[in-house]
């Protein structure tokens, strides 16, 4: 497992880039002389980068290596930061955020699917997992951190420490000893291919109903809070959902190696329901933290107990199976985000919200349930002849040769 922790350590950066502009985001619109509107569509950008990049991109760049490729991605994740904190005008902005969005997608899916290639299959679970706890830690720490940067060095200090975080992780892996393995996906025929595995197309359109409810949701938690007579919980109330967040992306890989993906795919979005019903239903603080981690916790955990369900017999497709899923998460972040903004618009109160997400991830649970019955029970064995190192043939005498 040791030799998973600087990939978890790039996973953390791009965790806290993808939140950190949340905190400081009226200082950008005052320092560019824009609005806050145009400073989100930042988000937009990347996220579309993010989703383009991550499954067509990847593939080509772990043509030559693995160790190549998750420098590729870093390099340009990093230098896409650099240029948004160097960024004079509005349209340089943009354009930076796009290009940090496409070096986090091929990087979300190469790390992960190399975590897996690292470990036997037996410890696949753990290692996929420490990634998506690595994503949750940068995501859960990015908003206080970046605040908190914010407030000493302005919006542009907040980005160099982003910038740092990434160049950190590029030494970790530059230096990291050993050879990374080369990804099987480099020589597959087109990643658009595994789309049509029922499985993997039926688990692309979960993980985007999982990522519009409970990343789109976690968006207007505190204009819920508000409704519901508890603003001066908010701040207890998101780092609950953070905590929630990474002890459950945490603690989720030895579980997942000993059950399996089968047992616990329709559990998670059935918590996380169960999560919404609470927060929609009960105004009470106690069972609004409560709900708020385990909200956390489920939409999280979800990431690595769906990438497991998804690639447990096609592991030499891993890349692009993850490349498509973290890719439709994104964009359902981005969907739920933008559909809360809609309804509030069209005159739904914020507390309504959690009925609306509830009712989404009702039907997550129909397609979690569908994911479940088209996994198989186990991973497929593999050939001793293609794990095995090869070795010269030994040669034997006539009476080593003899059966005794």
């Amino acid at each position: 497992m040791g030799k998973v922790w600087p990939l978890v350590i790039a996973a953390v950066s791009l965790g806290i880039d993808a939140y950190v502009l949340a905190g400081v985001l009226p200082d950008m619109a005052d320092s560019l002389a824009t609005t806050a509107g145009a400073i989100g569509l930042g988000v937009t950008a990347f996220t579309a980068a993010y989703a383009a990049a991550g499954p067509f991109l990847s593939r080509v760049l772990v043509g030559r290596s693995t160790r190549t490729a998750l420098l590729v991605a870093l390099g340009t994740f990093n230098l896409g930061n650099l240029a948004t904190s160097l960024a004079p005008t509005l349209g340089v902005f943009l354009i930076s955020r796009a290009v940090a969005g496409a070096g986090a997608g091929v990087l979300t899916a190469v790390a992960t699917a190399t975590a897996g290639a690292l470990v036997a299959d037996h410890e696949r679970g753990r290692a996929m997992a420490k990634v998506t706890f690595g994503l949750s830690t940068g995501t859960v720490a990015g908003v206080p951190l970046g605040m908190l940067i914010g407030e000493h060095m302005g919006w542009r200090g907040t980005m160099g420490f982003v910038v740092l975080i990434g160049v950190l992780s590029m030494l970790a892996l530059a230096l990291r000893s050993g050879t990374l393995p080369q990804l099987p996906a480099s020589r597959s025929s087109g990643n658009g291919a595994v789309l049509r595995n029922p499985r993997v197309a039926l688990g692309i359109a979960l993980s985007f109903v999982l990522g519009m409810a409970s990343l789109g949701l976690y968006t207007y938690l505190l204009p819920m809070a508000d409704e519901n007579g508890l603003n001066s919980w908010g701040f207890a109330l998101v780092w609950a959902w953070g905590i929630g967040g990474v002890l459950g992306s945490g603690l989720i890989g030895r579980p997942l190696d000993t059950l399996g993906p089968r047992r616990l795919m329709p559990v998670v979005p059935a918590f996380l329901l169960a999560s919404f019903l609470i927060v929609w239903l009960v105004d009470t603080p106690a069972a609004w933290l409560i709900a708020t981690a385990v909200w956390g916790a489920s939409g999280w955990v979800s990431v690595p107990v769906l990438q497991q369900a998804l690639t447990r017999d096609r592991t030499e497709q891993a890349m692009p199976i993850i490349a498509f899923q973290m890719a439709a998460m994104y964009l359902g972040s981005a969907a739920g985000s933008a559909l809360g903004s809609a309804l509030l618009a069209g005159g739904v109160s914020a507390d309504a919200l959690p009925g609306c997400a509830a009712l989404a991830v009702a039907g997550g649970v129909v397609l979690a349930v569908l994911v479940a019955r088209l996994t198989p029970r186990s991973a497929p064995a593999a050939a001793p002849d293609a794990l095995a190192p090869r070795t010269p043939p030994t040669q034997h005498t006539p009476a080593e040769s003899r059966c005794p």
